[in-house]
């Protein structure tokens, strides 16, 4: 039998058990996978984390280098996200330059932290017009079973949370901690069969229409959203996925990100 009628035949079965209120591993639709944080993996970085949700395993590294700030916000230092794809990770991922997926994933984690306010760009400036802090987020992929975006949004801002601004290069006497505000998690939604599923899997993901990512904040506010697919999202559908965002978020926040 060819791959690409195995592939068919997976997809039917998944599509046939959301269909029965089901998912492939027993999840209910609205059940994340166990999630595990790790922080200050990466000796050399200003601030790391790794992160697993299930399977799905990503590490994100903040470096800081001293730049020159936008001409639009000449008191503000500056967020610069990337992502990478490797080929470790997937059979999908191929070596080369970031390709669309990455680029995308990129944006959407980089747009969660500027809109949030997660950091306090004002206190990166040194000398304003001349000097800020560049803030480097590099995101990493190390094993993808479903659900990049939302794993790589909580290690970015974990990273964040731990990163230093290191004394030596800005002439003060101790290191100062990264000014952090706020602390936005990200909640993906597919839609399998009619029924939208949280923390999907690579299965889920390759046969859904509708993709979904809502950021909140910890009071509750949207800061993000991105939608991808072709399918729509009925009102009352959007309404659901909004407060289970709020929901899940604030566990996630308070689980994972309050001890950091």
């Amino acid at each position: 039998m060819s791959n690409e009628a195995v592939s068919r035949l997976k997809k039917d079965f998944i599509f046939n058990l959301a269909l029965k209120g089901q998912r492939e591993d027993g999840r209910a639709f609205d059940e994340m996978r166990d999630i595990k944080l790790e922080t200050n993996v990466i000796d050399k970085a200003e601030g790391s984390a790794k992160v697993c949700y299930g399977d799905t395993q990503v590490i994100v590294g903040v470096k800081l280098q001293v730049g020159t700030p936008f001409p639009d916000s000449a008191d503000k230092g500056v967020i610069i996200t990337s992502m990478e794809l490797n080929p470790i990770a997937s059979p999908d991922f191929e070596a080369g330059p970031p390709r669309p997926k990455a680029i995308e994933m990129a944006r959407v984690v980089d747009r969660g932290i500027r809109e949030s306010g997660a950091i306090d760009l004002n206190k990166l400036c040194i000398t304003e017009g001349e000097e800020v802090w560049m803030v480097f987020l590099d995101v990493h992929v190390l094993n993808d079973c479903g659900n990049l975006l939302d794993a790589a949004s909580l290690g970015a801002i974990a990273a964040l949370m731990t990163a230093t601004i290191p004394a030596e290069r800005e002439g003060r006497g101790e290191d100062t901690k990264m000014p952090i505000r706020e602390m936005p998690v990200s909640l993906t939604f597919v839609n399998v069969g009619g029924e939208y599923f949280i923390d999907a899997s690579n299965n889920e993901e390759s046969i859904c229409d509708t993709k979904v990512t809502i950021v909140s904040n910890q009071d509750g506010s949207i800061c993000a959203m991105q939608k991808s697919g072709a399918g729509s999202l009925s009102e009352a559908k959007f309404l659901e996925a909004v407060e289970k965002s709020r929901e899940i978020g604030a566990k996630i926040r308070e689980e994972y990100l309050l001890n950091i």
